[in-house]
């Protein structure tokens, strides 16, 4: 056991319990969740305004295309919808970020914390970029 292993004891389901003389006692512990949290805006808003570029490349296409070329249609094509999703998704991650925050903090408050809290949420983020970026790039294979 080293030492931080020692300064806090954990109750069966793997919980940190922190004595009561050490709530509050230590800000880095907020200002990390205020760090993580701030990281998980950025993401949404890299993410939205991913969507937005995404959305408009169909007619950024339609732009430079030459005049009766082939595969260049009137509508938007996959760009509106996939950027479309990206929005929604960036959307979904800060307000899902602004959830698990207020839980985070309030546990933290309460004088304990799970030792691993969680990592679905991102994993499943990064599952579904995959997939668009698998998406667009054969949308652009067929172009």
């Amino acid at each position: 056991m080293d030492e931080g292993d020692e300064a806090h004891k954990r109750d069966a389901e793997g919980v940190i319990l922190m004595a009561s003389d050490d709530r509050g006692a230590d800000p880095r512990i907020y200002m990390a969740a205020e760090r993580t949290f701030l990281a998980w805006i950025r993401t949404g808003i890299a993410l939205m305004a991913f969507g937005f570029v995404v959305a408009r490349f169909g007619v950024f296409l339609r732009e430079i295309a030459l005049p009766g070329a082939a595969g260049v249609g009137s509508g938007s094509g996959l760009s509106l919808y996939m950027g479309l999703g990206l929005i929604g998704l960036g959307v979904v991650v800060c307000v899902v970020s602004a959830v698990r925050h207020t839980r985070y903090v309030r546990a933290i408050d309460e004088g304990h914390f799970r030792a691993a809290f969680g990592s679905i949420f991102a994993f499943s983020v990064v599952l579904l970029l995959a997939l668009a970026g698998v998406i667009m790039a054969l949308v652009l294979m067929n172009l």
